[in-house]
């Protein structure tokens, strides 16, 4: 291969973005700029790890030992695409599916909104409640979703109209989940979830990792590219396990909201989320490798959504103090001869 490759193929990589990640390393560990890039190209021949990669995970930090144990971008998708089918991956993309097809794993009511819906339906479905939330059929990040409040709208016909406005293109209309009070706590504006990744292997589910998010500055969904905060997560004991990460790779002790410390926050109903995905993740034999967002709600926990393409990056988060191994190390333990 050549060096033009390496720019090719890292994610639209561009001169302007390669010189940040330099940059980046170099105001972190004090290195030679040019020994740094010369890095990143043979990381990336030897463990195909893209430049965010590389300063996300702090391969410049690493032995090689350590290095070879991470999953990165290329590697993820290749894994990816040897555990699940993707000509079915709308059933997880189309919520309107998802949520249909995992009904009795949500843990709320939900709408799938379609022409077919009258007024009369909307109305009858709305009564219950006063808040909820419009997610879009497709989308990703809590892009499009919003928050309802009843009280907001004149009618049942001026919120239907709103609804059902196809400018809006909103897919679901979900009764909105109230929070387990010792999980609001730590931020009460958004459903603060725990991702976790699951993989199927001879027919029996295997969870790989968990991890804490949850929400900041007001927002009410939980994804970093929204300034939330992912944390380690130990599920045998319900406790965070390290600091909050960002989208910005910067580091939160505390919550900014509350003050609470991130490390030692307990979670309850841990033993049930265990076997809640599962269930999960045997619905869909044809996708063995997934990952969940997993809320807990008064009622015990309820998936908010499944992904066909599990994360990668939040498990292999740097935490200070501790031990530099990477995802498919564990994903070994399953799967002994994985070779990416």
């Amino acid at each position: 291969m050549r060096i033009g490759y390496f720019f090719r193929v890292c994610s639209g990589a561009t001169f302007s973005k390669l010189s940040g990640a330099i940059n980046t390393v170099h105001t972190k560990s004090g290195k030679n700029k040019a020994g740094i890039f010369f890095d990143m190209v043979g990381c990336f021949f030897k463990y195909r790890a893209g430049y965010n990669d590389y300063v996300l995970f702090e391969y410049y930090n690493m032995t090689a030992d350590q290095r070879k144990t991470y999953m990165t971008r290329f590697k993820n998708k290749r894994f990816m695409l040897m555990q699940n089918d993707l000509t079915s991956a709308e059933i997880f993309n189309d919520k309107r599916l998802f949520d249909t097809r995992f009904a009795k794993y949500l843990g709320r009511r939900v709408l799938v909104i379609e022409e077919k819906i009258t007024l009369e339906q909307f109305s009858e479905f709305i009564k219950p409640w006063d808040v909820f939330i419009a997610k879009p059929a497709f989308g990703e990040c809590g892009k499009g979703i919003e928050r309802l409040v009843k009280a907001d709208f004149k009618s049942d016909e001026e919120f239907y109209n709103y609804v059902f406005d196809k400018e809006n293109e909103f897919g679901v209309l979900e009764e909105a989940i109230k929070q387990h009070p010792d999980v609001s706590k730590i931020y009460p504006h958004s459903i603060n979830c725990l991702r976790i990744a699951t993989l199927v292997v001879d027919g029996k589910p295997n969870i790989l990792y968990a991890v804490f998010k949850t929400g900041n500055n007001g927002k009410f969904v939980d994804n970093l590219e929204n300034g939330g905060f992912a944390c380690h997560f130990d599920l045998d004991t319900g406790t965070v396990t390290g600091p909050g990460h960002t989208s910005d790779m910067e580091i939160a002790y505390e919550h900014p909201y509350s003050g609470i410390k991130f490390k030692g926050f307990k979670i309850p109903y841990c033993e049930e989320v265990k076997e809640l995905v599962k269930k999960a993740a045997l619905e869909e034999p044809e996708f063995k490798y997934c990952g969940w967002d997993v809320c807990i709600s008064e009622n015990g926990p309820a998936i908010i959504e499944g992904n066909d393409y599990a994360a990668y990056d939040f498990p292999q988060l740097p935490d200070e103090d501790t031990p530099k191994v990477g995802l498919i190390s564990i994903i070994k333990q399953y799967i002994p001869d994985l070779k990416l």
